[in-house]
């Protein structure tokens, strides 16, 4: 391999078939008279443009139409000719530069052309050079070979990651890893799951309990996931209000002083609501805006006048002290119902975080945007962040999370995507360029992924996601078996 051309931070390297290169590929091109060389990932292969090829292939092609039995070289130059014509120019990326053996920053120099020496760079070395690995190992998949990429749990602590990628490419499934994986190291996970996928993780595939059962714990609203008016606080209901059953102001200022009314009196129930409501002097319009929230709160089945009935979180918190995942089963809730879920699940994790009742959180959003209102994509990431929240979207539609959450990104876990639209829209992550997303994430096959972002110290690699034993409820149901 040899250098040939370097504009801004795009090297082409010429190359031969026989040397093995794809894209992803990591190259470091040593510059011997100076002891330091450039780390380049290569995101694209194509022929060599050498002058006169267009005229050669089409002279061989005349030739093998016309003329027929062995071919007459006196000189031995077709075996030349045709190495030319296979050769390859490699359009790569420089993501670093190796000095003295250790990696820094500086890539404004240019190698030597004639004195430089370039060769592929084992991932083993790359690992080891970036420190990519740490004290709290998680294992994402394969890599080039025969290695693993290995992360470490620190690089998703206090970040916000996104997982994306078309359909049945594996998004689920890597998530599912990250969470597992983040159990195993003490933390506690709240997944907020829409199509019930995560429900099983405490079984292995066949069906046995496995060593995750007493950690994980599955919340299905209505049914061990309720709560009474005595346990919610104003702030979080009138979230509720207005956000999930669109209250209007006026008759939210109502509620407020009818909630203050039964509290003092220490009848804060159902019951205590509906009759408050029905007696309470103000506008009829007003009276029947309240009237029609309470009682989709009271078809809800979330809440209940029966304490014993209630679920408290700070209790399954304090059984997941040592590390574990609530799982909020979202799966037969209505569109309205999960709103009203996921407000209350977002507002209690304030309030016990508010009070130091828990550390940190790392959330995980399954297509967030069917259940999360859009002024939360920004509270989330920046106000809950602080609070302890650490997100993980997991989506298929890219375009359905705001741009400003993509430029705020610590962490973007890419599967494959065809459509042009989606990988603009991917492209915008403040961590990554454009060209390397578009390149690479178009020839991803089903199951590997392109690791962007802190995580891998800002070398993307793409590496093939390990398997689970465990019970993933993520397949899709068929008719044709």
């Amino acid at each position: 391999m040899r250098v040939y051309r370097k504009e801004g931070n795009t090297v082409q390297i010429l190359c031969f078939p026989s040397e093995s290169v794809e894209k992803g590929d990591y190259l470091l091109i040593e510059d011997l008279k100076i002891d330091r060389g450039l780390i380049a990932q290569v995101i694209d292969v194509h022929f060599a443009n050498v002058p006169g090829i267009l005229e050669e292939l089409l002279r061989d092609s005349a030739s093998d139409e016309e003329l027929f039995g062995e071919s007459f070289d006196p000189l031995e130059v077709s075996s030349h000719v045709n190495h030319i014509q296979d050769a390859w120019m490699l359009i790569c990326k420089i993501r670093g530069c190796v000095e003295n053996g250790k990696l820094s920053v500086n890539t404004s120099w240019l190698p030597s052309r004639s004195q430089s020496k370039v060769g592929k760079l084992p991932m083993a070395s790359l690992s080891t050079l970036a420190k990519i690995d740490g004290t709290l190992p998680i294992s994402l998949g394969e890599i080039k070979e025969s290695s693993h990429l290995i992360i470490d749990a620190h690089a998703l602590d206090g970040r916000l990651n996104i997982v994306t990628g078309k359909k049945e490419t594996g998004k689920s499934h890597l998530s599912k890893l990250l969470a597992l994986s983040l159990v195993d190291h003490g933390a506690t996970v709240v997944v907020l799951d829409l199509n019930g996928e995560y429900t099983n993780l405490g079984f292995s595939s066949n069906g046995e309990e496995n060593k995750y059962r007493s950690k994980i714990h599955v919340l299905t609203p209505g049914a061990n996931l309720r709560t009474t008016l005595f346990q919610m606080d104003l702030r979080v209901m009138l979230n509720i209000l207005f956000h999930a059953l669109n209250l209007p102001g006026t008759s939210a200022r109502e509620f407020r002083r009818i909630w203050q009314f039964l509290r003092e009196r220490h009848n804060l129930t159902l019951d205590g609501l509906g009759e408050a409501i029905k007696d309470w002097k103000c506008n009829q319009q007003v009276r029947d805006a309240l009237f029609s929230r309470y009682h989709s709160l009271l078809n809800s089945g979330f809440f209940t006048d029966i304490p014993a009935e209630a679920t408290t979180l700070e209790e399954f918190f304090d059984r997941i002290q040592e590390g574990g995942a609530l799982i909020i089963n979202l799966r037969d809730v209505s569109v309205v119902d999960r709103q009203i879920v996921v407000e209350y699940t977002l507002g209690k994790l304030l309030e016990l975080f508010t009070r130091w009742k828990l550390r940190a959180v790392f959330l995980f959003a399954e297509e967030a945007h069917l259940y999360l209102r859009e002024t939360y994509w920004e509270d989330i990431v920046t106000r809950m962040r602080h609070f302890g929240v650490f997100t993980t979207f997991v989506t298929n539609q890219p375009d359905t999370i705001r741009e400003n959450i993509y430029r705020q990104a610590d962490n973007i876990f890419l599967f494959n995507f065809t459509n042009e639209r989606d990988l603009e829209t991917v492209s915008r992550a403040a961590r990554v360029d454009a060209e390397t997303v578009k390149l690479i994430a178009q020839n991803l096959p089903p199951h590997y992924c392109l690791v962007l972002g802190k995580a891998v110290k800002d070398f993307p690699i793409v590496t093939r996601v390990r398997a689970l034993d465990v019970k993933t409820m993520g397949q899709t149901r068929l008719f044709f078996q």
